[in-house]
């Protein structure tokens, strides 16, 4: 490495100009024989010093950050209690997650019973007296439900039983498992209610039949049966209405009949026919006979929507005692033809004969009473009827011989009367 340094010479060295001095006086201390400097300017000699460098300006000291400060100490606990947890996890926990004193307890005592009026209650009182029926015939078979009456007969619907006709085979299951086969007392297609009797005699308690008229939109009731064979279902609801005109049983021929039935909203499906509807006593208050389907049929395979159909009682209490005494039941009716095309409020007598038939029957309740073709029934019991199906339910929720007040226009008049309900023929056979 070279060495550059060294002395200048009189001609190389560097001239450095005052930053607005005057030049010193007096006789110059360079070299003997160099010239003089050139005026202003200043040698090198002793006490030479270069012009002071400006200094930077000094800064006032801050106090401390409080802010970032408290947010570290934040941090800094947050970190540290985590920290910690988790040692003590590490700590105390089993290396297998096994905890050999690891308990629940013990389960409570359990309640060993329920308020009468309870759906608990009312169902354990009333399911006992429920069955399963399985029904065989020539090519047909099917399930539904039913419930034991005073002297062991069994209540359910005609479209039930109706496939065993008179060589079919029933089966009754009972709710503690047993079974035993069964015969048809008898049956009314008009109703869809039957009777049918066990083979050997029941010790299952009978149900209490209870005051259909007394029921109100509201009241709470409980749907018992068997739906999709599955016996001794429970569901709950309510009356959501009543005297509605319904299609129960078949479609067509001697299995349809027309009700004047209970809506409710407990489910009901497939399967639950023939099975009791209850009030919270546990009083049969109607028999589950239909339901509503999305397509808008009645009784069809799909699952309950909300919209069941049951007999009212009072109906079912006069048919079970005519099919027990008798075999058969009646049908209520007044006596006259409607007219089907007519388009107008209320219902239309037909104002001609059809098929044969008399408009009005001679002699019938309705002749009696005064009405004639082409009258026009509006209300029955202060109730307007608005098609033929609410006429013919509503009279036929009467039993013979009950008395309704009609109010009808004849002529363009009105006029208010009193019709005694009759019945129709008995059918010359008895039903299988």
């Amino acid at each position: 490495m070279t060495d550059n340094t060294g002395s200048f010479g009189a001609s190389e060295r560097p001239e450095f100009l005052p930053a607005g001095e005057e030049p010193p006086q007096g006789p110059s201390r360079g070299s003997a024989g160099d010239p003089p400097p050139p005026p202003g300017a200043y040698g090198m000699g002793p006490g030479w010093a270069p012009p002071p460098y400006p200094v930077a300006p000094r800064r006032e000291p801050r106090g401390p950050n409080v802010a970032l400060f408290a947010a570290l100490a934040v941090i800094i606990a947050l970190v540290a209690g985590g920290v910690a947890s988790w040692g003590t996890f590490l700590l105390m926990r089993p290396s297998s997650g096994i905890d050999p004193g690891y308990t629940l307890g013990t389960p409570p005592k359990p309640p060993t019973a329920r308020p009468p009026d309870s759906v608990a209650g009312v169902a354990a009182k009333v399911l006992p007296s429920v069955v399963s029926l399985e029904v065989k015939g020539n090519s047909e078979a099917g399930t539904g439900s039913g419930f034991v009456i005073k002297g062991g007969y069994i209540v359910t619907n005609n479209h039930v039983v109706a496939v065993a006709g008179k060589t079919g085979e029933i089966r009754i299951r009972y709710n503690d498992r047993t079974s035993s086969g069964a015969r048809i007392v008898g049956r009314d297609p008009n109703s869809d209610i039957a009777v049918v009797k066990p083979d050997v005699p029941i010790k299952v308690p009978e149900l209490p039949l209870g005051n259909s008229d007394g029921v109100v939109v509201g009241d709470p009731v409980i749907a018992i049966g068997s739906p999709l064979g599955l016996s001794g279902t429970v569901t709950t609801g309510i009356v959501s209405s009543l005297n509605r005109p319904v299609e129960a049983g078949g479609s067509t021929g001697s299995d349809y009949a027309l009700i004047n039935a209970i809506q409710t909203d407990a489910a009901i499906n497939p399967g639950n026919s023939g099975g009791p509807l209850v009030n919270t006593a546990g009083e049969v208050i109607g028999v589950n006979s239909a339901i509503a389907t999305v397509g808008g049929s009645l009784f069809g395979e799909s699952g309950s929507i909300g919209l069941g159909f049951a007999i009212p009682v009072n109906q079912v209490r006069r048919i079970a005692q005519e099919l027990i005494t008798t075999g058969t039941a009646r049908t209520s009716r007044i006596g006259i033809t409607i007219d089907q095309s007519y388009r107008g409020q209320g219902v239309r007598i037909a104002p001609h004969a059809e098929g044969g038939a008399e408009p009005v029957t001679p002699g019938g309740p309705a002749a009696k009473a005064g009405l004639r073709p082409g009258d026009v029934i509006l209300e029955v019991d202060g109730r307007p009827v608005s098609d033929s199906r609410e006429l013919i339910v509503t009279i036929r929720s009467k039993a013979p011989g009950d008395v309704v007040r009609i109010k009808f226009r004849h002529d363009g008049e009105l006029r208010t009367a009193t019709v005694t309900v009759g019945a129709a023929p008995a059918p010359s056979t008895r039903p299988s």
